[in-house]
């Protein structure tokens, strides 16, 4: 088993009408890119959304042989869906509020994807070597991913607010508990 550092980003900045990124989105990615071209990372996955893909081939470009490839578990969704009595009595009600525009799709898919993105991303790797991967995603799943590191109550993934392009890695060491390893907000 071997080391694996999983980096974590936003994608950029998107369009109002989330189409693809706008120019901003697009200089975000490519700062991103810029800065973690002196890493060993080997993949980059990326959820099927054109804001995500078109943030991952962007810093891809500037990554020195690393693959770029499309990954379902690193797709949009809400991965949890609390019960009130599982949150702070304080803010249930802001909570639910926020989480009641989902669908009975997101209910049923969501934590479906949450949880492949676990098994997928997660974990020392059977392997002589570190691994580097990047995952070009979106805030719910970062906030998500975030929450198990850390080893929070599920329904914390709730508030882990990431900005666009932000960078988040995680270490994954054997024998050792999972550490937040560094955490940085949006190039400017």
């Amino acid at each position: 088993m071997a080391t694996r550092y999983l980096y974590l980003a936003r994608h950029g900045e998107a369009l109002p009408d989330e189409s693809g990124l706008s120019d901003n989105g697009r200089r975000q990615a490519v700062l991103l890119g810029r800065r973690l071209g002196n890493r060993p990372i080997s993949v980059v996955h990326h959820g099927p959304l054109s804001r995500a893909a078109e943030t991952a081939r962007l810093i891809g470009e500037r990554l020195d042989g690393a693959a770029v490839t499309a990954s379902e578990s690193a797709g949009d969704c809400v991965p949890y869906f609390p019960d009130r009595d599982e949150l702070p009595s304080d803010c249930a009600d802001f909570l639910l509020r926020f989480l009641s525009w989902s669908t009975a799709e997101d209910h049923e898919r969501g934590p479906v994807l949450a949880r492949q993105a676990l098994e997928q991303f997660t974990g020392p790797v059977a392997d002589n070597g570190e691994r580097h991967e990047l995952v070009v995603t979106h805030s719910f799943l970062i906030g998500w991913l975030v929450r198990h590191a850390t080893d929070a109550p599920k329904w914390r993934w709730l508030g882990l607010n990431h900005g666009n392009a932000a960078l988040t890695v995680i270490r994954y060491t054997p024998g050792r508990p999972e550490a937040l390893s560094a955490s940085s907000y949006p190039c400017p």
